[in-house]
């Protein structure tokens, strides 16, 4: 079963789009499904969010916040899909 990972973003957001490169850089789509959520349009995920985006959640579990790596995603993928 692929995993399911979120990657909470904004338009403009630099960084959101760096961060969705190195999720495309690890090489390992096949191992998940990826959702991508604008925070602004929900009101509920601006205010828990503001401007700590990107986040990145890998099955439920809050992976990462602003940066990371192809590898640093690849590794955490896989551990949290044994969850």
């Amino acid at each position: 079963m692929k995993a399911h990972v979120i990657l909470y973003t904004r338009p403009g957001c630099h960084l959101c789009e760096e961060a969705k490169e190195m999720l495309l850089a690890a090489d390992c789509g096949e191992e998940y499904a990826l959702e991508e959520i604008n925070i602004e349009s929900d009101p509920a995920l601006k205010e828990l969010y503001g401007w700590e985006i990107p986040v990145i959640v890998i099955n439920g579990v809050k992976a990462f916040k602003y940066r990371l790596t192809a590898e640093e995603f690849k590794r955490k993928l896989r551990r949290l899909s044994q969850i």
